[in-house]
């Protein structure tokens, strides 16, 4: 079974101010799936029409970020916030429900400013938790998946409160829902942990989403860097993922251009460029 790709629209397509714009782009290149943060500024009835126009379903999008001028990306995690988290999830939910989007990506959230990590880490668990119970039981009724993304604190986001597999994983076993899982953005995990083949392995039951850049740099796959691309993919395969594979890289020049690995792995598997069989056109 071939891999199925999303195009992150918060990181491709730059040049063009809009999501929507930036969606149809996707199409255009042949991605038959979206992604994106919190689309603040796009109008869900926006974005659901130019999805049907291009033939892209919208497949994960992420709860709002909080106050972001006062430094907050995420509350899920974050003592106090709860109330707040609460209303932007169930504003998230709504989103997702107006665009057809299953999977919302709960942000967790960052160590208040000022505080030692250390000292706040059992409070930051608890509140997380008790979020993640909320969440699942009402994204439950929505048929949706909540989802858990570890992000580096080593040079992305140094107060970022969720940090490894090993940590999301405990935390999903402590909640205990079966609609909550795991979202392996590998650029972060090959800066905190390497050792992906084994974590890939040993995190693929929790696995509901996954995401790709290639490390340092954060650009397109095929470009220099720490991981082969290639080997991971068909490792992928060969354990019978069937999620989709979300494309959250900094294009190094034009995104069009930059997407000749996407176009190579489906050429490799006899597949149109929209990841589509031969046989099926």
């Amino acid at each position: 079974m071939s891999l199925r790709f999303s195009a992150n629209l918060s990181w491709l397509f730059p040049h063009l101010p809009a999501l929507p714009a930036r969606l149809e782009a996707a199409g255009a290149a042949g991605f038959r799936a979206a992604e994106a943060a919190w689309p603040a500024d796009c109008p869900a009835q926006a974005l659901r029409a130019a999805a049907e126009r291009a033939g892209v379903r919208i497949v994960l999008l992420n709860t709002p970020p909080g106050d972001q001028e006062a430094g907050e990306m995420g509350l899920a995690a974050v003592p106090g916030r709860q109330a707040a988290f609460r209303q932007g999830l169930a504003a998230a939910v709504q989103y997702a429900r107006a665009v057809g989007c299953p999977r919302i990506h709960l942000v967790a959230g960052r160590v208040p400013l000022g505080a030692d990590r250390a000292a706040v880490a059992g409070e930051m668990e608890t509140t997380f938790i008790e979020n993640l119970k909320y969440a699942a039981d009402l994204l439950a009724q929505e048929d949706m998946i909540g989802l858990v993304e570890p992000i580096n604190n080593r040079i992305t986001d140094p107060r970022y409160f969720l940090n490894t597999p090993r940590q999301a994983a405990a935390i999903l076993e402590k909640v205990g829902r079966p609609n909550l899982k795991l979202q392996l953005d590998l650029f972060h995990c090959q800066i905190m942990d390497g050792n992906l083949s084994r974590n890939l392995e040993t995190y693929f039951p929790l696995i509901g989403h996954i995401q790709i850049a290639q490390v340092p740099g954060r650009h397109e796959p095929d470009s220099p860097g720490e991981l082969n691309f290639p080997y991971i993919f068909e490792l992928l395969e060969s354990l019978g993922y069937t999620g989709y594979v979300g494309c959250e890289y900094a294009p190094k020049g034009d995104t069009l251009e930059g997407l000749g690995w996407l176009r190579s792995y489906w050429e490799s598997r006899g597949l149109q460029h929209s990841g589509t069989s031969k046989a099926a056109e």
